[in-house]
């Protein structure tokens, strides 16, 4: 029987996840004022900071699972910004306080430095309409 290799694991999901927040993070820097594709890119940068809080979980379960669980909590330590962001962050977009938005995204931008970028990869279609979602979300 051949071998199974699993091609999403969740590092692979959390850096891909990292790498669409730095990009959207470097095209919010160009944009001279806050319009509704600025709001789009916000709120793809909140879904994906939800899944690299969700990859943070899988990593540490496995590793629990092996008995290493002072490396799960050191990990989950190291990770722990992620959730509390995307909170923050969603609640700055659903009650309109535009003007904490760049605080925000500032602080945030740290947090992605260590992530190069010589070409953008990520096209518009990966935050169009994400706002809205949100929104319509319960």
């Amino acid at each position: 029987m051949a071998r199974y290799i699993n091609t999403a694991s969740p590092g692979k999901q959390r850096n891909q996840a990292r790498r669409t927040i730095a990009e959207i993070l470097r095209h919010l820097m160009s944009k001279g004022a806050l319009d509704a594709e600025a709001r789009d890119m916000a709120a793809a940068i909140v879904y994906a900071l939800r899944e690299i809080d969700e990859s943070i979980e899988l990593t540490t379960e496995a590793w629990e699972k092996r008995d290493y669980f002072l490396k799960a909590d050191k990990f989950r330590l190291e990770w722990e910004w992620a959730r509390p962001a995307a909170t923050r962050l969603e609640g700055l977009l659903r009650e309109a306080r535009w003007d904490q938005l760049p605080l925000e995204l500032a602080a945030l931008a740290g947090r992605f430095a260590d992530v190069k970028i010589v070409k953008f990869t990520r096209s518009e279609e990966a935050w169009r309409g994400n706002y809205q979602r949100l929104m319509q979300e319960g």
